[in-house]
């Protein structure tokens, strides 16, 4: 059986994402606790939908989504503008996905990423992380302009990664986005966080 190759999600998998937290710090004057934050996070992220997934996908500019949130959900264009600055920076490494991704790399194993992810914060995060050398490829929604968990995103990355598509394993914390990869014949483990990843990686027999 030829060796698995592991293809990573990034937010919430190798990067901490926490979008109330982001707003409660960007926008205190409105995120003023936690149903309020839940509320502005609904407005301005649509589940990640809606202006912002036309952001992911790659057919908006920041400058546009700026003027969209803002008209839709009528906070300010500065406090928007604020928000969508903010949110490449907090994406903050997780350390013990790190040090997973560490030990796959090290052990020889091939490694890649599959985010959706737009252009501006993909180069942000390219430019800033080290560690992201580790992988051999990777794909960002924004640059294909196809998010997950659309088949067409996964047909890409599995071109370009060059590996029959029995050989990927995802690692996603979005269950549809997994379903869809076994959809195409990938393999797949929902993400909790790297030990349980890590375990159930190894029950299958993968590592």
């Amino acid at each position: 059986m030829s060796a698995k190759k592991f293809v990573f999600d990034f937010g919430r998998v190798v990067f901490r994402w926490e979008p109330a937290a982001v707003l409660q710090q960007v926008l205190p004057e409105r995120a003023t606790d936690s149903t309020a934050a839940a509320h502005w996070v609904a407005q301005i992220f649509q589940s990640y939908g809606g202006d912002w997934g036309e952001y992911d996908r790659g057919t908006v500019s920041p400058a546009e989504l700026v003027q969209r949130i803002a008209a839709r959900t009528g906070l300010h264009q500065a406090e928007v503008q604020r928000v969508v600055q903010a949110v490449p920076l907090s994406l903050t490494p997780l350390p013990e996905t790190v040090a997973l991704i560490e030990r796959l790399h090290a052990a020889g194993r091939r490694l890649y990423y599959l985010s959706n992810m737009p252009a501006p914060m993909a180069d942000h995060l390219e430019a800033t992380h080290g560690f992201l050398r580790l992988f051999s490829d990777g794909v960002f929604s924004g640059r294909v302009h196809h998010n997950k968990p659309e088949p067409a995103i996964y047909e890409i990355a599995a071109q370009r990664f060059g590996h029959p598509v029995s050989e990927l394993v995802f690692l996603d914390d979005h269950p549809p986005n997994i379903e869809a990869a076994r959809a195409l014949g990938w393999h797949g483990r929902v993400f909790h966080h790297a030990a349980q990843a890590e375990a159930e990686l190894r029950a299958a027999g993968w590592l």
